[in-house]
């Protein structure tokens, strides 16, 4: 291995800011909710942060990158083998498979940023209704059967990328099945029965958007695994796209209420984050543009469908990660173009309808299952322990109901 000084300093860093992400969601999500459930729904992000490095230590790294499909390697093109568990034969001179100038170290942290975030997504669709435990066993299982074969199977070389989907930072892989999984987990646990008042603290939900935002440059700039014309494309695609949603999700709800709303404007932002993050190296700045005013609009309208489902999305993950990254995937299909990407593929607009349809099948694999196995998951740790919380414990908050702690003095309430 030839080492790259400047490529892995640079991915260092972008690892550093994928793990800022998870501490900003737990923020996002802390302010949305009442005071009574704030440090429940934070400390289902940072746990993650604990539990998601020590599987993936154990068994995630080398269930989603060792083996292949073309070699048959692999299992059935669906998930890695073991060959790397507790990382077995990574050594300080191995080159990662993307880029043969970074160590494997580099790449394996690099990932194991991703896996932390993405099931601590779901975790808002939930809000202040499942036991601990029974959220412990679904990090697990969500991981190893859901999180882990789409790694592979676009990532570490399995069925999807042998089909030719594409997906930058994490369509797929991140934002649509964590999206589809907040759905089926909305629909199992049921609508919450005390009513909540949150969001308690919009500010903290700005200081959330504010890390996410600054995270998101190493979330996508960093899927680049270079420092090359790319990379800046990638980075300033995703503060385009970030920049459009968030002005016409603030301009759909100051036109639905009369008033511009500032919880509107973050939403807004963190659509057109994740919509962007699976085209972000591969389209132009002008489709970045056009992909962040869909999602603004198609995740505004996505929101407003669930209220009026009566839909008990606590926190709009289905509306803005599971619909922001499927129309992402396939925006990706249409805008994609050569002239910002050699190493891509050109969309739907330059004439590849085949590549588009790909997408359009990855993206509708990717939902069914993450949909089914979920439900099926929920309903055996049901079996195991409950994931619903009582109603008593559901009205004295979880906070103090299941972790015996508090936000904040009742007597600063």
């Amino acid at each position: 291995m030839h080492l790259d000084t400047g490529n892995t300093g640079f991915m260092l860093l972008c690892c550093s800011l994928v793990m800022l992400m998870t501490p900003g969601l737990a923020f996002f999500y802390g302010g949305l909710v009442g005071r009574k459930n704030v440090l429940a729904i934070m400390i289902q992000s940072f746990v993650s942060m604990g539990w998601t490095t020590m599987l993936w230590w154990a068994c995630g790294f080398s269930m989603c990158f060792s083996g292949d499909a073309k070699s048959g390697s692999d299992v059935a093109g669906i998930i890695g083998n073991l060959d790397w568990a507790f990382l077995r034969g990574i050594t300080l001179d191995m080159p990662s498979p993307i880029n043969d100038s970074i160590p494997m170290l580099v790449f394996c942290a690099y990932q194991m940023m991703f896996a932390i975030i993405t099931p601590a997504l779901i975790t808002g669709a939930f809000a202040n209704r499942v036991t601990f435990k029974a959220y412990m066993l679904f990090l697990t299982a969500w991981l190893l059967f859901v999180y882990f074969p789409f790694v592979h199977m676009v990532w570490g070389g399995g069925l999807l990328a042998q089909w030719g989907v594409l997906d930058f930072a994490g369509g797929i892989v991140v934002h649509n099945i964590a999206g589809i999984a907040a759905l089926a987990s909305v629909l199992y646990v049921g609508r919450r029965k005390i009513a909540d008042r949150g969001p308690h603290s919009i500010p903290l939900v700005a200081l959330g958007t504010g890390l996410l935002w600054f995270g998101w440059y190493g979330f996508n700039a960093g899927s680049e695994f270079r420092v090359d014309s790319v990379t800046a494309v990638a980075f300033l695609n995703t503060d385009l796209a970030a920049s459009f949603a968030a002005i016409a999700w603030l301009a759909m709800d100051w036109m639905t209420t009369k008033k511009p709303k500032f919880l509107g404007l973050l939403t807004g932002a963190v659509a057109g984050l994740a919509t962007i993050t699976p085209a972000a190296g591969y389209v132009s700045p002008a489709g970045a543009c056009g992909i962040g005013l869909i999602a603004g609009f198609v995740c505004f309208y996505a929101v407003a469908w669930k209220n009026r489902m009566r839909l008990d999305d606590a926190l709009d993950v289905w509306g803005v990660h599971g619909v922001g990254g499927f129309i992402g995937v396939l925006l990706c299909g249409v805008f994609a173009t050569k002239a910002f990407n050699p190493a891509g593929v050109d969309g739907l607009l330059e004439g590849n309808t085949h590549f588009f349809l790909v997408q359009c099948a990855a993206v509708l694999l990717s939902s069914v299952w993450a949909f089914a196995f979920t439900l099926g998951m929920l309903w055996a740790i049901d079996q195991i322990t409950p994931v619903k919380v009582d109603e008593a414990t559901e009205g004295m908050g979880l906070d103090s109901g299941l972790h015996g702690e508090q936000a904040y003095l009742e007597e600063a309430i």
